[in-house]
């Protein structure tokens, strides 16, 4: 094995960075406000990111391989802990998503999304030719992700669900499924879609407040329209930071869904374009890393948790922007929330980890192509 890609630490470093910045700035005034400390919440996302880092370290230095072995177990380990949230887990918001001991609160629903992407690369890694086949590659597909979903809908949790959704049809499609497999996927899917948001009527709102937000700006469009106001008031290169005025309750969860607009507001149109640059960057390099795999498990695993990434980010900037309804997803790296820092951490460490193979195997190629060519000028000679 030779070092990670350097090139992702960095990325994932300046992403990470930014947020602690961002988050300080834009939780400030709730913390004074809610807890008399403007200091609240930037020391535990610090915390976390420590946590993190700590997990992507230990993750990068680890083979992959093993999330093979253990992908069984943390299935079941997920399956628990979901169940053990809709029982006895704490409420915040109409959402019952976190378990909290004392002062210590935990969404296992942020976790859940790796050990699903570890599950479904081991799964479909087994299948071989079989996958191509309806009984034997659609029909389990469908009853796995159909089983994780529910638990979440039953939080409610529709962002993590649709993202999960997104991963897993991703590898599904990436593992080899046919066209006629990903069509049936495409029509149960969009029917779910419809379906679940007919019964909820705060979905339907969404997405009123999406096409129409102006109609109710005191209401169901507040959010989508307090967003804009904060872009538009940044500007090319923002009012400063620290500076933003939508942090004063105006921008709703402005720490975590909302952070973008804020950091839009206060450093403008060149921030927010340095920020889904590195995005778009770190998509490539993971998917780049995902094609370099030594084995079709690192491929699919690589392939999951870069669409992880790169679809979370997609709804919450698209959410902001107003190109997508609001989901509530918080932005990866950047928005407060503990859980979805560390579980995304992690899942970057076990990415890093694939592309110290990755090196390795390209090495390889490299030292065999040199050896060919010292053995033909040895032959000409």
């Amino acid at each position: 094995m030779r070092g990670p890609d350097y090139t992702l630490l960095a990325l994932i470093a300046v992403l990470t960075m930014t947020g602690l910045v961002a988050v300080y700035s834009a939780s400030f005034v709730i913390g004074l406000a809610q807890f008399s400390d403007s200091h609240h919440f930037i020391v535990r996302q610090a915390t976390w990111a420590v946590l993190g880092g700590v997990l992507l370290v230990i993750a990068m230095r680890l083979d992959y391989h093993i999330l093979r072995r253990l992908a069984v177990p943390f299935m079941g380990l997920t399956l628990v802990l979901l169940l053990f949230t809709l029982i006895v887990g704490t409420e915040a918001g109409g959402a019952q998503r976190w378990l909290t001991f004392g002062g210590f609160s935990l969404q296992p629903a942020e976790f859940t999304k790796l050990s699903v992407i570890i599950y479904l690369a081991a799964w479909l890694n087994s299948r071989g030719d079989s996958l191509r086949s309806f009984e034997q590659g659609l029909m389990p597909f469908i009853v796995i992700i159909s089983a994780i979903g529910l638990l979440l809908m039953l939080q409610p949790d529709l962002g993590t669900t649709g993202i999960i959704i997104a991963i897993t049809i991703t590898m599904f499609w990436a593992a080899g499924a046919t066209f006629l497999q990903m069509g049936a996927l495409l029509v149960s899917g969009s029917i779910a879609a419809v379906s679940l948001t007919v019964i909820e009527g705060y979905r339907l709102d969404r997405l009123s407040a999406f096409i129409s937000a102006e109609s109710d700006p005191l209401g169901s469009g507040f959010q989508t329209l307090q967003a804009m106001i904060a872009l538009g008031n940044g500007g090319p290169t923002g009012l400063g930071l620290g500076a933003s005025r939508g942090k004063f309750f105006y921008v709703p969860e402005s720490h975590t869904d909302g952070i973008f607009a804020i950091l839009g507001e206060e450093m403008g149109l060149v921030a927010t374009s340095a920020v889904l640059l590195l995005f778009v960057t770190l998509m490539l390099k993971g998917y780049q890393i995902a094609r370099r795999a030594p084995d079709q498990f690192g491929f699919l695993l690589a392939t999951g948790i870069t669409t992880w990434i790169a679809a979370q980010a997609f709804l919450n900037i698209g959410g902001i922007t107003r190109v997508i309804p609001l989901t509530g997803v918080p932005l990866p790296f950047l928005s407060y929330g503990g859980s979805a820092l560390a579980a995304t951490l992690l899942a970057a460490g076990v990415l890093a980890s694939i592309s110290r193979y990755t090196e390795a195997r390209e090495a390889a190629r490299e030292r065999a192509s040199a050896g060919r060519q010292s053995s033909e000028e040895g032959d000409e000679s």
